[in-house]
């Protein structure tokens, strides 16, 4: 999937190997992230593959750089995956939800713990998607008048990120309430 999250990132513009990590750090690394070296090896793939080309660039005083822009066989295939259903449902995984499946042997108030440091975590993150992450998809918006069809998109991948926030948070008081009750 990285293939394609790269792809899409040069649909908009020609970048550097860095620019895309900070455009992923930025935007899809809620739900789809990556380590640098591994889109580097992903850049030399998708060149290799005739699906974008890069220019090397010259700088003073520091190492050649090398720019990366699709190429039509790049946008092609980036359609292709887009316009292709998704027919199964992705499985996902969540190392709280793996430790608590086996913790009915630890310590109570260390489980209690462990689930108000959750709990905490995620409403920090739902409040980046509320205030920062919002914020960011306006601005674009109103800056970029020609992505508008884009905005709409990147709103409803945020709003689905609020979502799972409210939702884990939910769960997690609820888990709490059990655990109280019950254990």
């Amino acid at each position: 999937m990285l293939k394609y999250a790269v792809l899409g990132y040069l649909n908009y513009q020609p970048m550097f190997g860095y620019e895309l990590k900070q455009a992923m750090d930025g935007s899809t690394s809620y739900f789809w992230h990556s380590k640098l070296s591994q889109i580097y090896m992903t850049l030399k793939s998708l060149e290799k593959e005739g699906l974008l080309r890069s220019e090397i660039e010259n700088q003073e005083d520091k190492p050649d750089r090398k720019r990366y822009t699709i190429t039509e066989a790049g946008i092609r295939n980036l359609r292709e995956w887009l316009e292709k259903p998704l027919t199964e449902i992705q499985q996902k995984k969540d190392e709280l939800l793996l430790k608590l499946f086996f913790s009915a042997n630890v310590n109570k108030k260390d489980l209690l713990s462990e689930l108000q440091l959750q709990k905490k975590l995620h409403e920090e993150q739902l409040k980046v998607y509320i205030h920062v992450t919002s914020k960011i998809i306006s601005d674009l918006a109103r800056q970029n008048p020609s992505c508008a069809r884009d905005t709409i998109l990147w709103e409803a991948t945020r709003r689905m990120g609020e979502l799972h926030e409210k939702t884990y948070i939910q769960w997690i008081e609820e888990t709490i309430q059990t655990i109280e009750s019950k254990l």
